[in-house]
Parts: structure tokens; sequence; C-alpha cells
């Protein structure tokens, strides 16, 4: 499998799809926006640009399965499985305001080879294959060399339901308030792990995501030389619904504090 080559396709197809997520830009109203929970929504754009994307993968790589989060295709692979999101940061997009992202990830069998994330107002690609560098746009990106969590920038998400864990992540928030450069949150995971692949941000949490916000940012970060682990600090952070991301020299301290609060038993 030529890992590059794939990744140079899946750009192409993610910077297409972009355009014409950008083209709609001023044409959603209210009669195709659908509500899927509280504060998640999805549109008609969404899904239209799930099916263009699942078209075109289908032909690079036809034996593959596909996760998707809007539900396109349900096809399952024995080896290779695309992880799309076409639309990260819906909300965002209804309201014309950045960042919005597509995000594509190659899974073969659990391993991701591939992932590219394309945020559309800045025109920013980003993207990694297995064995490779970091790319922004043709350029090399690598982490930051952050080592305390006191000097860093960090970014997360607000959960759009399971509200169970809200208190301790609201202490979990108000301690890197007081103890960093500050707090961000944009409405897109996957730009927020690719911010930190390129050292914009030193580090990410959040809980109650998919495997679709993360998949090809957690690659990305890690061919930059960032780590990514779920709250106790393990691998499976693709389908555990929770992600601590951050460059190698603060990733320790930044998930000792992150698991401090999050770890805790959730709320009935």
């Amino acid at each position: 499998m030529d890992y590059r080559q794939l990744c140079e396709a899946v750009r192409i197809v993610a910077k297409d799809t972009g355009t014409f997520i950008r083209d709609q830009l001023h044409q959603v109203s209210t009669d195709n926006i659908h509500t899927k929970g509280r504060q998640n929504f999805v549109t008609s754009v969404d899904k239209a640009a799930e099916k263009r994307i699942i078209q075109r993968l289908e032909a690079l790589l036809p034996e593959a399965g596909f996760i998707a989060e809007e539900g396109s295709s349900t096809k399952t692979g024995i080896r290779f499985t695309w992880v799309i999101d076409p639309l990260d940061g819906t909300t965002n997009f209804i309201h014309g305001a950045p960042p919005v992202a597509v995000s594509i990830a190659l899974l073969e069998d659990k391993e991701i080879v591939v992932g590219v994330v394309y945020e559309i107002f800045m025109d920013e690609c980003f993207y990694a294959w297995k064995g490779s560098k970091a790319y922004l746009n043709e350029r090399e990106i690598t982490v930051s060399h952050t080592v305390k969590v006191n000097d860093a920038l960090i970014a997360t998400g607000f959960p759009y339901h399971n509200f169970g864990r809200i208190e301790p992540f609201m202490q979990s928030l108000t301690y890197f308030f007081t103890g960093s450069h500050g707090v961000r949150r944009l409405g897109s995971a996957a730009t927020d792990l690719a911010y930190v692949a390129c050292g914009r941000y030193d580090a990410f949490y959040e809980y109650n995501l998919s495997v679709w916000d993360v998949a090809a940012g957690a690659l990305i970060l890690k061919q930059a030389g960032g780590i990514a682990s779920d709250f106790k600090g393990e691998d499976d952070f693709l389908f555990s619904r929770e992600i601590v991301a951050s460059c190698a020299e603060m990733h320790a301290e930044f998930l000792e504090n992150v698991g401090r609060f999050m770890n805790r038993k959730a709320n009935p």
C-alpha cells in the first residue's frame, strides 16, 4: 500500500469537498437544518458532502468500509476502513463562523495510516500518512516544545449532551483558566488537534467525542511529534469517546491534571 499516494488523493477529495461546503455557506436555511440532539445539528450540506466523499473514496479503495458521521454508508471492510466527518463544526457553519473542517482518515485494521484535515475558511490542509512527517499546505509542521502546563495554551470542547461529567469538566476548566496561558474553544475537534500538531496550541482535551472527530487529527498530531491518549493514558482514544493530546514534553503533566478531574465517577 502506497500511503503517500493515497494521502495525496485524499487531500484532493477533502479540498474539493471543502470548496463545495464553502459555496453553500450562505444558502443554508432553517428548512434544511435538523436537530440530532440538544445543540447538535446536521444540515443537508453535511449529508451531501459525505455522499460526495464516499463516492470518491470508493473509487480510490473499493475494498474499504466506512465509518461516517451521517451514516451515508455502512459498508464493512475486512482490512481497511475510512473514517469520515464531512463537516466538523456544523454549528459554526450554520452561523458562518470558523472553523469548519473536512476530516478523513483511513484505518488499516486498528491503525490510523492516513489522516487529512482541511479547514475551509483558512484554506489550510493538514495531513500525514504512516511513516511520514506532518504537513500543512506542503510545509512540514511540528508540535510545540512547551514543558509546563503553566506556560501552555490549551484547547477544549464543550459537550452537546452527556452532562453527567459537566461538574468535573467545569472544575478542570477553572484549573486551566488559572494555571495556564488560557483556554480556547473553537467548536471543531479535528481543527483543535491539527492546531496542536502545528504548535498553535500546546494541548487539547475533550470528552464525548466520536471516532470521526479525532482519527485524522490524531495521526497528524502523532506524526508531528505529539502524543494522544484517553484520560487514563491508554491508547484507546479512538473509541473511548475521550482524548488528551499534547506536545511530548508536557504530556505527562497535562494528562495527570486532566485525569485528576475527569477520571472521577460520572453522576448517574
